[in-house]
């Protein structure tokens, strides 16, 4: 799915005291999966949330800084001193509490809960088998289908 990933979990407080999202970025991501989610369900009627342990793998693809690459002829090139991976905010584990909570409002899970294993990693676009835009591709697999023993 494709979308600014957006972190979740800091939280600011106006000067009336109420509180909010730091990120301005956490709405828009947290709908634009939920409804990527919802999309992938429609084609099953019968679709009830996951109350089973599941694994979550989430690959978050991100823009790479402007400061990444050269400037005049060199603009467009990525300079050597660029890093291979972001180690910048958004903190992953953000990126991924944001991302389940849209799944659970999706349906795909019945809470978040359930997610007994989780993978995940972020990568800048373009990078080995990342997405061409920022986003993030979502696998979510029952753990008791990877335990159920062969029948013979």
């Amino acid at each position: 799915m494709h979308g600014t990933p957006g972190p979740q979990g800091s939280k600011t407080r106006n000067a009336a005291g109420a509180m909010y999202e730091s990120s301005a970025k956490v709405k828009p991501w947290r709908e634009a999966v939920k409804t990527a989610a919802l999309d992938a369900l429609h084609h099953d009627q019968n679709w009830t949330a996951l109350d089973v342990p599941v694994w979550v793998d989430v690959q978050f693809s991100l823009r790479r800084p402007k400061g990444h690459y050269g400037t005049g002829r060199n603009a467009g090139q990525l300079k050597a001193s660029a890093p291979a991976y972001p180690t910048s905010k958004p903190d992953l584990d953000k990126l991924v509490r944001s991302t389940q909570d849209a799944l659970k409002d999706a349906g795909v899970l019945a809470d978040d809960s359930t997610v007994a294993s989780l993978s995940a990693s972020k990568v800048y676009v373009l990078w080995g088998d990342a997405l061409r835009t920022p986003g993030a591709v979502i696998k979510v697999w029952r753990l008791n289908d990877f335990l159920k023993e062969p029948q013979s």
